[in-house]
């Protein structure tokens, strides 16, 4: 099978995830069209400055929009060279702690409003377990065209997005063989690894796991603290020197835990098993455990300051605000430094 005809692609929502991606998908030779329903950020896109932070993003924003390899709009172009439309909308989670799929239904039906035969549709952004398969897919079956879905999980690190988008491997999970493979050829052109793996649900599975995993490693981290705090002896000791030269003990250091996906993937996996009747015990735990560091903490910083400081003259510098500081970023969503509900973090 030959596809090379998907060399006009359509990236909806250009956030975090989706410009980065429109911006290699250019350099890679392809012709991007990015939409994005949010007019400050369109207004800044087009005059080659990005509304975040990203090493070197800037200057390779501009030179692709100067070569006209990448186009930036408002709404869905209608153009007859798309034939493969790539889903980067934010999936926030809503006052109820779940995550809201609300914007992934929306662009699917818009998508489904100009499919042809021959088609590709590729969901990018973060969901619970069957959304591919039990959202995605009957939207763009009620068409009746014959068409490729995939789920291909974002998984870059912040600050070094660009690089690892051609450097880490890329997972493919796809409906069908024919998709899969077609994929294959157009992540091939971006990175040279790619997984193909036998389904959607095992692509969102991954997804979700890498990050849950991150946050159980770092929650364990802030549990020993805890207990190296009762018992009188340092953390920082404790985890520096009994992993040193000691490959089986990998355990960062404690500290507060946010960000956009750390502090919702957890989340969103809970919901994901809980809906299938399993209550994942330790991803569950974790993301307790993280989320009242920052109160624990407070507590005792107070607890530290008051004994010689009246409170009505204490002042407190807050250095850096986002959720984290290296690779550098500029991202506020989801940081443990500004008191926020679950629905702040997009």
């Amino acid at each position: 099978m030959d596809y090379q005809h998907d060399r006009t692609v359509c990236i909806i929502g250009l956030g975090y995830v989706g410009l980065t991606l429109a911006i290699v998908m250019a350099e890679a030779g392809y012709t991007v069209r990015g939409v994005e329903l949010n007019r400050d950020f369109t207004d800044r896109i087009v005059t080659g400055k990005a509304h975040f932070y990203e090493p070197g993003l800037d200057e390779r924003l501009g030179f692709q929009l100067g070569a006209g390899r990448l186009h930036v709009g408002n709404t869905l172009p209608d153009d007859p060279a798309i034939s493969l439309y790539i889903i980067t909308v934010g999936t926030p989670l809503g006052p109820d702690g779940k995550v809201r799929l609300d914007m992934v239904r929306r662009v699917t039906r818009e998508i489904a409003a100009q499919l042809k035969d021959g088609d590709a549709v590729v969901l990018r952004s973060t969901v619970k377990i069957g959304t591919t398969r039990d959202i995605v897919m009957p939207i763009l079956a009620e068409t009746g065209r014959d068409i490729d879905i995939a789920f291909c999980p974002e998984r870059t690190l912040e600050g070094r997005a660009l690089y690892e988008l051609t450097h880490l491997p890329q997972i493919i999970g796809a409906t069908s063989e024919r998709g899969s493979i077609r994929l294959a050829q157009v992540f091939n052109a971006l990175t040279p690894t790619v997984i193909r793996v036998r389904d959607p649900e095992t692509a969102e599975m991954i997804k979700l796991i890498d990050n849950t995993s991150r946050d159980v490693g770092f929650a364990f981290a802030n549990e020993v603290a805890r207990l190296c705090g009762a018992a009188g002896i340092s953390a920082a000791e404790v985890i520096t020197f009994g992993k040193l030269g000691y490959a089986r003990t990998q355990l960062p250091m404690p500290g507060p835990v946010g960000g956009p996906c750390l502090s919702k993937d957890s989340h969103i996996l809970v919901e994901s098993m809980t809906d299938r009747g399993v209550m994942p015990e330790i991803a569950a735990a974790a993301r307790t455990i993280n989320e009242r560091l920052m109160v624990e903490s407070a507590g005792y910083m107070a607890g530290q300051v008051l004994p010689w400081h009246r409170c009505d003259a204490l002042k407190v510098t807050i250095m850096g605000l986002a959720f984290k500081g290296q690779p550098e970023t500029n991202d506020l969503r989801g940081s443990t430094a500004i008191p926020c509900s679950p629905s702040c973090a997009g």
